[in-house]
């Protein structure tokens, strides 16, 4: 469990670090991001929110890993996460 959470650590500074130093707007980008990575493809990544970005085989090699570890997640444990990230969403639609 501990190398899951330094890897999900790693892959959320990394993408707030990828927003900032292009000016995407870092909470829209991270929000797709999650969304993607919880209901999508790695493929749906690749062409989605990273699409605008040079993935490197280190990185994607950890982006298969931390799919890995959401794919591999009890289904009402995801289905929480999607949840959480849907009432995420709609407060910021609501601000």
């Amino acid at each position: 469990m501990k190398g899951s959470s330094a890897l999900l650590l790693v892959a959320v500074t990394w993408l707030c670090t990828c927003g900032l130093a292009t000016g995407e707007d870092t909470s829209e980008f991270f929000m797709d991001f999650l969304q993607t990575l919880l209901v999508g493809s790695l493929e749906d990544l690749y062409e989605g929110p990273l699409s605008k970005y040079n993935v490197n085989a280190d990185a994607k090699s950890a982006m298969t890993k931390l799919k890995s570890c959401i794919d591999d997640l009890q289904p009402m444990h995801k289905a929480e996460l999607v949840k959480l990230l849907v009432q995420v969403l709609g407060s910021e639609d609501s601000a």
